[in-house]
């Protein structure tokens, strides 16, 4: 039996097992108050953060928002919110689950954005408290998620002038991993279920440029990990390509993988030999970026 076949049954059952002892996670407000343009005082008005905190004797400092994927429409929270974050506190990093609002829970833009930026500020501002290191704390998306992730990526901010401690503390993500995401909007590989979804069908040109995420790439963009495959036809591969040919333009450090075997939505791509690599990749170049050790 060929070694790299052997080896693709074998990976996801080591990657399964590290997994089985995985901190029980806890779930706060993102908003304690009352999230911005608040609807009503229903739990879809409410979005929170499911805190998935790196066990004492494995923690590294390094923390990672998550942000699951569903179209803009609903949260794939199981194997992009839960499997991931236990697979992040395998290698010893805290992580926070965004369940944000979107247009299933009546909210379109920006209300994604402020839950997702909201993530990163409270994880920054307590950082002490939840034992990470603050210029190590990155984020990760998947599908529509990865176009939120990509969203703050590369709209971000050093504080607010209004608000609270949390507020006042920068949104920037020191790191950014972006998993078959929709990221181009208004192309014939645009995913335009998501687009109308966050901005509506008739949403203004300058509106659409500004959230076609490849188009907002800055030297200050930080480093970012890309990964798609060849046979997703829901959101195709162009998508990480631009962002990441954009990422090369501006001099940000980026990595990018495509596979070739792989339907959208594969999460920790377990049972896809090939795209069940990215979790090991991911984790080296986490490594090589100085985010975890070695």
């Amino acid at each position: 039996m060929p070694h790299t076949f052997i080896r693709c049954l074998i990976l996801p059952l080591l990657l399964l097992t590290s997994l089985a002892g995985a901190a029980e996670p806890r779930t706060e407000l993102l908003w304690p108050k009352g999230a911005p343009e608040a609807k009503g005082d229903a739990p879809n008005d409410k979005p929170t953060l499911i805190i998935y905190q790196a066990e004492p004797d494995k923690a590294n400092g390094c923390a990672v928002v998550i942000c699951p994927g569903g179209g803009y429409g609903g949260l794939a929270m199981g194997h992009e919110g839960h499997d991931i974050a236990k697979w992040f506190n395998s290698l010893g990093v805290s992580a926070f689950i965004c369940d944000y609002r979107h247009r299933g829970k009546g909210y379109g833009h920006p209300a994604p954005l402020q839950d997702a930026q909201r993530a990163i500020r409270t994880v920054r501002a307590r950082a002490k408290e939840f034992n990470v290191d603050e210029k190590k704390i990155g984020i990760i998306g998947f599908s529509a998620g990865g176009h939120l992730a990509s969203t703050a990526a590369t709209h971000f901010d050093d504080g607010l002038k209004d608000g609270d401690d949390i507020a006042k503390t920068g949104s920037r993500p020191d790191f950014a991993i972006l998993c078959y995401a929709v990221i181009a909007f208004d192309e014939n590989y645009t995913h335009k279920g998501s687009q109308h979804n966050l901005l509506g069908q008739d949403a203004p040109k300058e509106l659409v440029d500004s959230l076609s995420n490849e188009k907002q790439v800055t030297s200050n963009t930080p480093p970012t990990f890309l990964w798609h495959t060849t046979e997703d036809t829901v959101v195709p591969p162009q998508n990480s390509a631009q962002f990441y040919l954009a990422c090369v333009q501006h001099k940000v450090p980026a990595e990018l993988h495509i596979y070739l075997k792989g339907r959208h939505g594969i999460g920790l791509g377990a049972d896809h030999p090939g795209a069940n690599q990215w979790p090991k990749q991911c984790e080296l170049w986490l490594t090589n970026q100085g985010m975890i050790k070695k």
